[in-house]
């Protein structure tokens, strides 16, 4: 869903990713994900800051619309482009909207996938060449919500002590005892690794780690080289040969460094066919958008000049709504007892 998101600035269709999320976020997410809101709240503020900075600083895009004239701030000519007030015009001010409400999208998707996915179940699922940058993608995602969380019930204890937890005093009174929790966290997850062999490789012959590397190494080679030819005209024969001899060599490459990690599994996640649609829906989502977007630019990617209302295009809309599907076939959420 992010990334259908990046590939629009159509106010339809951003709304309908947003209302898609949240509709699936609303019925698959447990009382313990909390991080959904916070992030609605980050994607609106970034949407009000471009608007401020697109009504203070002007936009690029000409307007004969004028709405209001700021007082302007005489700049000297080595500054010449930037400009500090003026006229302020419906064409820029639409594009400012544009282009904050496809960031604030993405931003709500990176919440929904904070609130819906289980770090420890991501976990499970890499290959064990990946593990260690796993567990700190993991750590990374995890963040938000724990952060959320210990800033709630630092306020929460507050406000049952009668003392301020709003403004500037009551957010400078709650960040010592959040930064305090998150490094109690940091250690105490140290402690948990270095107690589980983290990092610990088994001995592995010398040729196997030289072909794990040259695998690993050319199969990135071929997928970069494959990307770049798909996305120039004079590459469309040789991109997706490329690309696919890539992927295949940088997975073979990942499944012998796995032998260098002797972690073993306990009950292992398997993927099952509800695990398979959810995945491939967002795929769907994800490629049907983009397709749109290369064959159909102007409908994905709306004009402001002249002022005209967007439209939306039914099969792209159709696509997105291939999202909800997470919210019909995932297993119920499961209430903490």
């Amino acid at each position: 869903m992010g990334t259908a998101a990046t590939r629009t600035t159509n106010p339809l269709l951003l709304g309908l990713l947003l209302a898609v999320s949240a509709y699936v976020v609303a019925t698959c997410r447990t009382v313990a994900g909390s991080a959904y809101p916070a992030f609605v709240r980050l994607g609106l503020t970034v949407l009000l800051i471009r608007l401020v900075f697109a009504t203070l600083l002007g936009s690029a895009i000409p307007g004969t619309h004028v709405l209001l004239t700021l007082p302007e701030v005489p700049l000297p000519h080595w500054a010449q482009g930037i400009r500090i007030g003026g006229e302020v015009t419906a064409e820029g001010l639409l594009f400012a909207f544009y282009d904050g409400l496809r960031l604030a999208a993405l931003l709500v998707c990176v919440g929904a996938a904070n609130s819906l996915a289980a770090p420890s179940r991501l976990l499970k699922s890499l290959p064990g060449a990946l593990y260690e940058a796993g567990v700190a993608v993991v750590v990374a995602l995890t963040f938000a919500p724990h952060l959320i969380a210990d800033v709630r019930r630092v306020r929460a204890a507050r406000r049952l002590r009668g003392r301020p937890d709003r403004g500037l005093r009551g957010l400078a009174q709650v960040g010592l005892p959040v930064l305090e929790g998150a490094l109690e966290r940091s250690v105490a997850l140290a402690a948990a690794m270095d107690a589980r062999g983290y990092g610990r490789t088994a001995d592995v012959p010398a040729p196997v780690r030289r072909t794990t590397a040259a695998l690993t190494l050319g199969g990135l080679l071929g997928v970069c080289a494959g990307t770049y030819g798909l996305l120039t005209a004079a590459g469309g024969t040789y991109g997706l040969p490329l690309l696919l001899a890539g992927v295949a060599a940088a997975l073979a490459g990942l499944r012998l460094g796995g032998r260098r990690s002797p972690r073993t599994r306990y009950r292992p996640d398997r993927f099952g066919v509800r695990a398979w649609l959810v995945t491939g829906s967002g795929v769907a989502v994800a490629a049907l958008v983009s397709w749109a977007a290369a064959s159909d630019p102007s409908a994905l990617s709306p004009g402001v000049v002249p002022l005209v209302a967007p439209a939306l295009p039914l099969w792209p809309a159709a696509a997105v709504l291939l999202g909800l599907i997470p919210a019909f076939v995932a297993p119920a959420p499961k209430e903490p007892s």
